[in-house]
């Protein structure tokens, strides 16, 4: 198929009729942007058969930046949506052959090592602790994201001391703080049941 076809079936999968198709296939920054409205259409069904296929489209985009972007963007946001590991690494297994379709092995690397970042950031999310290796493996992108959002001492304290940007480490060390600060005080107060 051509890029011009492409788009147009695209769009017209999700229903999206505010797009001049000529001036998505001349523009890669117009082209990017429908690239994520309609990924936003489809992270917003809640049937997930067609993913694969919207993938392997995308990919077929002749910017290699252009399409890896909106398959991240399309990583990120099903991962932001996801009740758990488990659903989120079930759907990366879908369309993870078709994002051998990126000819750089950078790019594909890239797409990978964001969904295993995810993986354990919904794992963190539902309680599991991750090992000081996974945590400090972790893209620098995940680790800040982890710093600013999570509330485990552990996680925090570890980041704080092996976090690998001063950025993530100061975030960390501040919020680990904190969190021990709140612990602390939260100790001090009678418990209501225990008033009784």
């Amino acid at each position: 198929m051509t890029l011009r076809a492409d788009l147009a079936a695209l769009l017209a999968d999700a229903e999206i009729l505010d797009v001049d198709i000529e001036e998505a296939v001349e523009d890669e920054h117009v082209r990017s942007h429908v690239y994520r409205k309609i990924i936003s259409v489809a992270a917003a069904s809640q049937r997930r058969d067609g993913d694969r296929a919207l993938v392997a489209t995308i990919l077929r985009d002749p910017i290699e930046l252009v399409s890896k972007t909106a398959v991240v963007h399309f990583v990120d946001t099903i991962a932001m949506k996801a009740a758990d590991a488990a659903e989120f690494q079930q759907w990366a297994a879908g369309i993870s052959p078709e994002t051998q379709l990126l000819k750089a092995k950078g790019s594909r690397r890239f797409v990978q090592r964001r969904i295993q970042d995810w993986t354990m950031y919904l794992e963190i999310k539902a309680g599991r602790k991750p090992t000081d290796a996974e945590l400090t493996n972790a893209t620098d992108w995940m680790q800040r994201l982890i710093a600013t959002e999570s509330t485990s001492l552990p996680i925090l304290t570890l980041l704080a001391e092996k976090g690998r940007t001063s950025k993530i480490r100061r975030i960390a060390k501040n919020r680990a703080r904190s969190r021990a600060i709140k612990m602390h005080s939260l100790d001090d107060v009678p418990d209501e049941r225990s008033v009784r």
